[in-house]
């Protein structure tokens, strides 16, 4: 029986991860920054409910270590703990930054880094990174959020590189729109009255949002994209999620800069 530990289990794409995995028989390793706020996974066979918050350096061989403990291996690791800063860059105080670049992308690499030396005894497993189409293209207002996306994009590629030798896969799954929790505890959004400049930006940003939202994906979705990423034997490094990823993904790769961008733009106006 194969296991995954997934990061950010607790709701959303996490969640329905974990019960997809659990339903077609592999161990869970689910991981949340507080366990004891959940009450349906602990109930299911083969899952174990542990705490590893990402930006908390201790937390992550602790999890890692109970996760061996308790299934014998981790064959999967899901890196999908993370949330949107979204404001203009001048409204966010440094500390606001950087826990944005800590949650996204330094903690991605610490619970890669507390995975890999058991992956590499074993010469096998597949690490899976949640990127998500902010990861390829961006919208207004998004530099944080969009910085820490093609972050993951370009490590995820690299350590493809470096791992792959060693019998570890790398995946990428880049979601659309889906219907979680992203707008709300998910989502940081700053704006500070005193800059009003860029209130225009904002009410466009708000009407952009409001047309690619208007049919997001279940979270199922992404996580039967991430079950055959888990599968994958071949060399696909990557894998869109909902009808609106591939959509949008498949206009930024064909168009050059000056079409796509003047689409977001047109999109933006009303």
């Amino acid at each position: 029986m194969k296991t995954i530990l997934i990061t950010g289990a607790s709701s959303g794409i996490g969640e329905a991860t974990a019960r997809h995995f659990q339903a077609r028989g592999w161990n869970v390793i689910a991981t949340m920054r507080a366990p004891s706020e959940d009450s349906t996974l602990a109930d299911l066979d083969n899952v174990l409910v542990t705490r590893l918050d990402v930006t908390d350096a201790a937390s992550i061989p602790v999890a890692v270590a109970a996760g061996i403990e308790k299934f014998g291996k981790i064959d999967v690791l899901l890196n999908n703990a993370g949330y949107g800063a979204y404001g203009a860059l001048e409204a966010f105080t440094m500390e606001r930054i950087r826990r944005q670049f800590d949650t996204n992308v330094v903690g991605l690499l610490e619970v890669t880094k507390a995975v890999l030396p058991h992956m590499r005894q074993n010469r096998s497993g597949t690490v899976i990174n949640i990127s998500s189409i902010g990861g390829q293209i961006t919208f207004p207002l998004g530099t944080l959020y969009h910085g820490t996306k093609f972050a993951v994009e370009g490590l995820s590629e690299a350590l493809h590189y470096e791992l792959e030798p060693l019998g570890i896969r790398v995946r990428i799954v880049e979601p659309g729109m889906i219907k979680t929790n992203f707008g709300g505890r998910s989502f940081d959004f700053a704006m500070d009255e005193g800059l009003s400049d860029y209130a225009p930006t904002a009410e466009a940003m708000g009407r952009l949002f409001g047309k690619l939202a208007s049919n997001p994906s279940a979270p199922e979705t992404v996580a039967e994209v991430i079950w055959e990423a888990a599968h994958e034997d071949g060399d696909r490094l990557r894998f869109r999620a909902g009808e609106d990823a591939a959509r949008l993904l498949e206009d930024r790769k064909s168009q050059d800069d000056g079409t796509f961008i003047g689409g977001i733009k047109k999109l933006m106006s009303g």
